[in-house]
């Protein structure tokens, strides 16, 4: 088959990178420019690198415009598949080729369509994610189902950990999309709309710790905002303070959320709900980074005592 790929950062280059390992032919990679952005500096692996190694003719752009479509066009693509495009696509462009277009989506659909999906998957709690490629249709991955790829969440998992492992799923479930239309076999299975999920991009105020949360919730929303993500972070004494590493007290304590305690080896926040039951687990926060880049250990950091606060004061 003849592929066109639209892909860019890390996603999209083992995307790309599985589609030439494959016994197709890609004839175009569509890519965004590099860029400075927070961002587009995650994950920034290129596309346009690795396609240009392998003689593939790459078409930069923010969007898929008139110029764009022209050019897929003319590459008369069987398939377009798609990892990591950050801007919607036409339906005169994802319904140009035989087989469609392909989506690779890092859930398992309906569940957490949108943004960040494997950082909303541990933060919300979940027990496994995974790695979906469907049938691009007019909504937000929303189309037929033809391949997913399921893991396990593991306990004290960040979110590094399970975006690295998902990205390691890609081959597989490309290799065997591609297989499945070649051969015949492809069995589409419509998503259940009423189970969709779905996740707004995250912006810095997504990061900032709310202490009515229960303990174990916030001790999920530490581990899933690990580098090289945006940090979780508070402020303490009018400054802001992120929180690198924390864990769920063994003690039960009461008071008011937020409220600092030096105990367990470390500074312990009384949080969750109902505070004032005395009975809700505490976050030990056992490293934080402040402002000036500087890392300290939790419970010498806290030692003055007083109030985790939402703004400084």
């Amino acid at each position: 088959m003849r592929i066109v790929s639209f892909g860019f950062q890390t996603w999209g280059r083992k995307t790309l990178a599985a589609l030439i390992d494959s016994d197709h032919e890609v004839v175009l990679s569509v890519t965004h420019p590099a860029g400075a952005s927070s961002y587009k500096a995650i994950w920034n692996d290129s596309v346009e690198e690795l396609a240009r190694e392998h003689g593939i003719a790459v078409h930069l752009t923010e969007r898929a415009d008139a110029e764009t479509i022209d050019l897929v066009k003319r590459a008369e693509p069987d398939v377009i598949v798609v990892n990591s495009w950050y801007t919607w696509m036409p339906p005169e462009l994802y319904k140009l080729p035989p087989f469609g277009t392909l989506n690779l989506h890092d859930s398992l659909l309906p569940k957490f369509t949108g943004f960040s999906p494997v950082l909303w998957a541990l933060i919300s709690g979940s027990a496994e994610f995974g790695l979906t490629v469907h049938r691009m249709d007019e909504q937000l991955d929303t189309g037929d189902i033809l391949v997913q790829h399921r893991l396990p969440i593991p306990a004290g998992a960040t979110g590094t950990e399970l975006v690295l492992a998902g990205m390691e799923l890609i081959p597989g479930a490309v290799h065997q999309a591609l297989a499945a239309l070649t051969d015949g076999t492809a069995v589409w299975t419509p998503q259940n709309k009423a189970d969709r999920t779905y996740f707004h991009k995250r912006s810095d105020r997504d990061s900032r710790i709310d202490w009515s949360w229960d303990a174990v919730d916030l001790e999920r929303f530490v581990r899933a905002l690990s580098a090289p993500y945006p940090r979780a972070f508070s402020h303490y004494r009018g400054e802001r303070v992120e929180i690198l590493a924390a864990t769920i007290s063994e003690a039960r304590y009461g008071g008011t959320p937020g409220r600092v305690i030096v105990q367990e080896g470390g500074g312990a926040v009384v949080c969750g709900p109902n505070p004032v039951r005395g009975n809700n687990s505490a976050l030990v926060i056992t490293r934080v980074r402040t402002a000036d880049g500087v890392e300290h250990d939790g419970g010498e950091f806290f030692v003055r005592g007083g109030y985790l606060t939402d703004s400084p004061e």
